[in-house]
């Protein structure tokens, strides 16, 4: 016989499940109170909902029900408009993830060109890319983070996340230029250790 949820866990799914945008642990309070173990009811709820149709996720501290991955394709109505991001775009958007928070004069000195306003303005018009207020350097400028958008769509539920330059390089995603680069600055390395001994 299998034993019926309690009110509050109930609750907390009600909530989940009627809300149109994710919701943090401080949100999910606001809408069932103080009156219960929060934490252990969403682990609950994770579990109970993980390989159905629908299944409870946290992204970057945000909880929501989303439809199971291998599922998605079955409820598309309509032909999603896939965005083709610029090179530019892609390394603006990869070092805002790796070094976040970062002001443009640090994306320019990492890229090694200038940062076109659009470029920025793409990124922001995806959601994937926020102001994040001003660095407390002279000129005060504007620093960028990544979003909770970003972290969703790409499937992500931290930073952390995140892969690192092995992952890239097993998958082939690291250009001959990159790796080229990368392998003159471990010879460099190298052979700065050998002056030094």
């Amino acid at each position: 016989m299998t034993q019926e949820p309690d009110d509050f866990l109930r609750a907390v799914e009600a909530a989940l499940f009627v809300t149109e945008e994710p919701l943090t642990l401080a949100d999910l309070r606001l809408h069932v109170g103080e009156g219960g173990d929060l934490p252990g009811a969403l682990a609950t709820l994770e579990q109970h909902y993980a390989g159905r149709g629908v299944n409870l996720v946290e992204r970057g501290g945000r909880w929501h029900f989303q439809t199971a991955a291998d599922l998605a394709h079955i409820l598309r109505r309509e032909r999603e408009e896939n965005r083709k991001l610029s090179r530019a775009a892609m390394e603006t958007l990869a070092i805002i993830a790796y070094h976040e928070p970062v002001s443009r004069a640090e994306i320019e000195a990492i890229r090694g060109v200038q940062v076109a306003k659009g470029t920025l303005d793409v990124l922001m018009e995806a959601g994937w890319v926020r102001p994040a207020g001003r660095r407390e350097v002279p000129g005060r400028p504007l620093i960028y983070v990544t979003t909770v958008e970003f972290l969703s769509h790409f499937g992500l539920s931290s930073r952390r996340d995140l892969p690192g330059m092995d992952d890239l390089r097993a998958a082939g995603l690291l250009d001959p230029v990159d790796l080229a680069l990368e392998g003159l600055n471990a010879q460099s390395a190298v052979e700065n250790d050998e002056e030094e001994a």
